[in-house]
Order: structure tokens, then C-alpha cells, then sequence
């Protein structure tokens, strides 16, 4: 699959099939992540993949919008090095290489927005983030058991040229 097919393809997928994902796939979509763009190339991102089923439950219970997170063969959480002022755009850049190179895979994700909402410190707390780290995504990663429909804006509602 190319990254245009990817991308016009992919789909946010919140039911999954009990099935595990390979552990070198996993490797790949992380080496993936750590491939994105940062600013000043600090990379300054650090990946907890859950895979333990007690700790998804966790997430689950503490996430407004994460109750699939148990149904999920994992969760991977980006954490940023808080002294960088670009936490968020780096967290994001890796998050979407993450989303894009599983759908590669025919690895369904969810991106479940994390940066300073209720439940980050308590999920920081559950996986053992260092002070110098602070949450910004939540990714659930699995073999898709449903194909979501996508319905997004068309080009002329969003595009304009030289002035807004």
C-alpha cells in the first residue's frame, strides 16, 4: 500500500479482533514513529506500548473516550520530554507515522487525545511516566472487526487560496 492509498483508506477502528499483532510488525511501526519529524530534531518522544491486559483495563476505566482501549491488542502511549515547547507537534507527528504504518499492516488505531485532559496524569501515574515526561497521545492498535464508515468535508468547504 503506498502512503496516498493509506491515507485516503485508513479509518478510526474501535472494535477489534482477538488477534495478536507480531512482534517485529509492532517493531516497525514504532521504528515508524521514531522516524517522524521533530522540531530542532530533538526527538524528544518517548513509547510505552501496553500490551498487559490488567493495565489496558486501567486505561479504559480512566478514559472518557477510551472504553475500547480493552478490546485493543494494544495501546501505545507518546509521551514528550516536557522542556520542549513543540511536545504537541511532535507527539502528533509520531502519533499520525504510528496510525499510517499500522493501516500498512491492516493494523486498525484510535487516536484518543491525551495531552492534559483527565485522565493523562492518572495514566501517567499507571505506567510509571518520569516527571520529565508528560502524556500527549493514546493510540489502540488491532486487526480491525469493523470497517467504519469516514465522512469528512469536501475539498471546496475547507480550501481557499491566498486569503481565507
Amino acid at each position: 500500500m503506498n502512503i496516498i492509498e493509506a491515507i485516503k483508506t485508513r479509518r478510526s477502528v474501535r472494535k477489534y479482533l482477538k488477534k495478536e499483532i507480531p512482534n517485529e510488525i509492532l517493531m516497525d511501526i514504532l521504528d515508524c514513529a521514531r522516524l517522524a519529524p521533530s522540531a530542532h530534531n530533538r526527538q524528544s518522544w518517548r513509547f510505552v506500548v501496553v500490551t498487559d491486559e490488567d493495565i489496558k483495563a486501567k486505561l479504559t476505566e480512566i478514559t472518557k473516550y477510551g472504553k475500547f482501549i480493552k478490546d485493543a491488542y494494544a495501546v501505545i502511549a507518546v509521551f514528550c520530554d516536557k522542556t520542549s515547547i513543540y511536545a504537541v507537534e511532535d507527539g502528533a507527528a509520531a502519533t499520525e507515522n504510528i496510525i499510517l504504518s499500522s493501516w500498512h499492516y491492516g493494523i486498525g488505531t484510535c487516536w484518543i487525545g491525551s495531552y492534559r485532559r483527565e485522565h493523562s496524569q492518572e495514566t501517567q501515574e499507571i505506567l510509571n511516566c518520569p516527571d520529565s515526561h508528560e502524556l500527549v497521545t493514546l493510540v489502540t492498535l488491532g486487526y480491525p472487526d469493523e470497517k467504519p464508515e469516514r465522512k469528512k468535508k469536501s475539498l471546496e468547504e475547507i480550501v481557499s487560496f491566498n486569503s481565507f
